[in-house]
C-alpha cells in the first residue's frame, strides 16, 4: 500500500496519520493552513473554499471550487489542492507576498471586514477568475450595459458564488470585487497548469483506526469489493455523507470512492437517448450539455450552490433516495430510466419504479447507478419549479418538473415529477390523465391544478405546511399555463 498524499500549494503532503473520515478541511488546518475556515460544516457557508485540479470541460484541467468541510481527505488522494494562502506569490525570504488579482481586487474595494469568509470568498472567486470561457463583453450592442445583475462586463458569474455566506462586510463590494477581475496572464502559473491534465486517478487503500478508505481503477474491481463488502458506504462528491460525518458524528468502517471511475464519467448522445454517467459533478453535466435538455439546464441553478454541484452528482442525489432531492422530480418528467450494475451484470429500470419506500429503493445490495438515461426526442414544454425560503442554496420545500408535449392546442403527452410531498418522488399521475387528451386551456388547466393539489401526501415540517405544500403543486400548474412561452409553443404546435 502507497501512503495516501495530496499536493497542497505545490507541496507533497502525506495524509497519515489523519483518520480516514478526517476532512480536507480538517487536515489544512491541522498542518497550519488557517484561512481555510469552518462556518456551519454543512457546505452551506463556503466559508471552507478550495480549489482541486480537476478535469476540464474547454481545457484539459479546471480549477474547481469545492467545500473542504464535506470531502474526505484521502478523496484527494495523488490531487492537487489550492489554498487562499497558495493564490498569493511568495517572494524572496522576508519579502511580502505579493496578492492574486482577486485577492487584490477584494483588498481595494473593501469586500472583507471580519474576514473569516473571505478566503472562501476568494477560492470560490478565482475558480470563476481561471474558468477557460469566461470572456468580457463589455457594452451590448443597444448602447446599454452588457451585463445583468449576475453577470458582470468582464464575464463573471455570480452563481459562482452562490455558496459563500458573508454576515459583515455585504455583498456590494465583494461584487464590485468580482465584476473588476481582468483575465489571468500568460505568465500566471494556475492559468497556465490548466493546459496540462490533471492528474490521473489512483488506487487508494487507506487504512487508520480500523477503519478503511478505498478506490479502485475500475469498475469492475469496485463492484466486486461491494459484493465482498455490501455494509460499505459508497460516496462520490461526499455532500451527503460528509454532513453525515460533521452534524452526526458518523463513522462508517469502509468507505469506497467512485467519483473517479472511468466507466461512470461518460456522457453519450444516442439517437434514441442521452446517457450520463453517475459520477459526473451536475456542474461538469451542465456544461457539457450546454442546454441541449432545457429542463436539466433550468434545474441546475437552483440546485443547492455552484460549490455543491461541483461535487454532487445524479447517482449521489438518485442513490440517497431522499423525497426532497431536487432531480428526481425533472427526471421523472424526463421518463429517466436508471443502469444499475453489479458483478452479474446491467439491469435498466425506470425511475418511475425505482423508489419503494422512504430512503429505499430497488437497488440490491453490492450495486450501482452505473448511469441515467433520458429517451429522446424531449418533450417540447417544460419546467421545473422549486419552492424553497431561499432563492438558491436551499432544500426544496416542494419540487415540480414538467414535461408536456401539445400538438394543435392539445395536451398530447403529459409527465409531472412531484418532490416533498410523499415519503418518495413520484409521478402526478392522476393529473397527467387529467391534462392528456384535453384542449391546452385555461379551464383544463384549472381542473387539472385541484387534481394535482390533491396528489401524494404532503406532511407539515419546520419547512412548510401539508396544507402550503398542497396549494403550491396547483399554483405550479396555473405558473405553467401563465407562462407567455408555454401558450406560445402550444400555438405554434
Amino acid at each position: 500500500m502507497v501512503a495516501a498524499r495530496i499536493t497542497v500549494n505545490g507541496k507533497e503532503t502525506q495524509i497519515s496519520p489523519a483518520a480516514p473520515h478526517t476532512t480536507v478541511l480538517d487536515l489544512l488546518r491541522e498542518r497550519g493552513l488557517t484561512g481555510t475556515k469552518e462556518g456551519c460544516a454543512e457546505g452551506e457557508c463556503g466559508a471552507c473554499s478550495v480549489l482541486v485540479a480537476r478535469p476540464g470541460v474547454n481545457k484539459p484541467t479546471d480549477w474547481v471550487a469545492v467545500n473542504a468541510c464535506l470531502v474526505p481527505a484521502a478523496a484527494l488522494d495523488g490531487q492537487e489542492v489550492i489554498t487562499s494562502e497558495g493564490l498569493a506569490t511568495v517572494g524572496d525570504p522576508g519579502t511580502a507576498p505579493t496578492l492574486h488579482p482577486v485577492q487584490e481586487e477584494m483588498a481595494v474595494r473593501g469586500g472583507s471586514q471580519c474576514g473569516y469568509c473571505t478566503p472562501g470568498f476568494i477560492c470560490s472567486m478565482a475558480s470563476e477568475y481561471y474558468r477557460p470561457d469566461r470572456c468580457a463583453h463589455g457594452e451590448s450592442v443597444d448602447g446599454g450595459a452588457g451585463h445583468d445583475a449576475e453577470h458582470g462586463p468582464n464575464g463573471f458569474d455570480l452563481h459562482a458564488l452562490s455558496g459563500n455566506l458573508c454576515r459583515c462586510t455585504g455583498y456590494r463590494p465583494i461584487r464590485d470585487a468580482a465584476f473588476a477581475v481582468g483575465e489571468p496572464t500568460d505568465e500566471d502559473p494556475l492559468a497556465q497548469r490548466r493546459e496540462q491534465a490533471p492528474p490521473a486517478p489512483v488506487a487508494t487503500e487507506y487504512t487508520q483506526d480500523e477503519s478503511t478508505f478505498l478506490r479502485k481503477n475500475t469498475l469492475a474491481e469496485t463492484l466486486q469489493l461491494l459484493r465482498e463488502r455490501p455494509e460499505a458506504v459508497v460516496v462520490a462528491g461526499s455532500t451527503d455523507y460528509g454532513v453525515e460525518v460533521n452534524i452526526r458524528s458518523r463513522r462508517a468502517d469502509c468507505v469506497v470512492a467512485i467519483d473517479r471511475l472511468p466507466e461512470l464519467r461518460e456522457l453519450r448522445v444516442e439517437s434514441d437517448h442521452i446517457e450520463i454517467g453517475a459520477a459526473l459533478t451536475l456542474t461538469e453535466i451542465e456544461r457539457r450539455l450546454d442546454g441541449e435538455v432545457p429542463l436539466l439546464a433550468e434545474l441546475f441553478p437552483q440546485f443547492a450552490s455552484r460549490l455543491i454541484r461541483n461535487g454532487a452528482t445524479l447517482g449521489g442525489n438518485l442513490g440517497t433516495g431522499s423525497p426532497i432531492g431536487d432531480s428526481p422530480p425533472v427526471l421523472l418528467a424526463l421518463e429517466a430510466s436508471l443502469v444499475l450494475a453489479d458483478v452479474d451484470g446491467e439491469r435498466v429500470v425506470p425511475l418511475a419504479d425505482y423508489f419503494t419506500g422512504y430512503r429505499q429503493s430497488v437497488r440490491r445490495p453490492g450495486e450501482l447507478i452505473r448511469a441515467v438515461r433520458i429517451p429522446l426526442p424531449l418533450a417540447p414544454v417544460t419546467a421545473f419549479h422549486k419552492i424553497a425560503k431561499r432563492r438558491f442554496d436551499d432544500i426544496s420545500s416542494v419540487a415540480v418538473g414538467f414535461a408536456l408535449d401539445i400538438e394543435d392546442g392539445i395536451v398530447r403527452k403529459a409527465r409531472i415529477g412531484l418532490g416533498g410531498v410523499a415519503a418518495t418522488p413520484i409521478r402526478a399521475l392522476a393529473t397527467e390523465a387529467a391534462l392528456e387528451g384535453k384542449p391546452w386551456t385555461a379551464e383544463t388547466v384549472e381542473a387539472a391544478a385541484r387534481e394535482l393539489r390533491g396528489e401524494g401526501t404532503p406532511m407539515s415540517d419546520h419547512r412548510a405546511s401539508s396544507l402550503y405544500r398542497s396549494a403550491m403543486l396547483g399554483q405550479s400548474l396555473r405558473k405553467l399555463y401563465a407562462r407567455p412561452a408555454t401558450n406560445t409553443e402550444a400555438a405554434k404546435s
